[in-house]
């Protein structure tokens, strides 16, 4: 299992959204640059509105973003379209063996670990912006 796509999607989105700021970016657009579905992206703009990260006009096409990319984390997208839930990016099996030396240790025994990956990984998504994500995609690209 891995982190739901949404976190990779609403990445994309946000970015086509800047770079692509002379002409109207519609769902159909943006589903044609990450290769989807246009329902799929429509339902996390919807996200990303909700974070108030975008705005979006009903029915009119486009979207813009409603802050400066360099006031746009990497964590502010993560948890904006509920890739998981506070301190569960890990799971932990259900019911272990109680009658095991493992089993019945060790829920206690990585879930601290767990929980520290999870915070470790946060703030490093804290510590990046959209900026950082759309200053890399021009540098390959060679825009501006």
């Amino acid at each position: 299992m891995s982190i739901s796509s949404r976190f990779a999607v609403g990445i994309h989105i946000l970015a086509l959204i800047d770079l692509n700021k002379e002409t109207a970016s519609s769902s159909e657009f943006i589903a044609g640059s990450v290769n989807t579905n246009a329902a799929v992206i429509r339902k996390i703009m919807g996200m990303l509105k909700k974070a108030g990260l975008i705005d979006v006009q009903p029915g009119v096409a486009g979207a813009k973003l409603s802050r400066e990319l360099s006031e746009i984390t990497l964590f502010d997208i993560y948890k904006a379209v509920n890739v998981v839930e506070e301190n569960e990016l890990f799971s932990i099996h259900d019911k272990p063996h109680p009658d095991c030396v493992v089993g019945k240790n060790i829920q206690n025994t990585i879930e601290p670990i767990f929980m520290a990956a999870q915070s470790a990984m946060e703030k490093v998504l804290q510590n990046l912006t959209l900026e950082d994500i759309v200053k890399d995609i021009e540098a390959k690209e060679h825009i501006k």
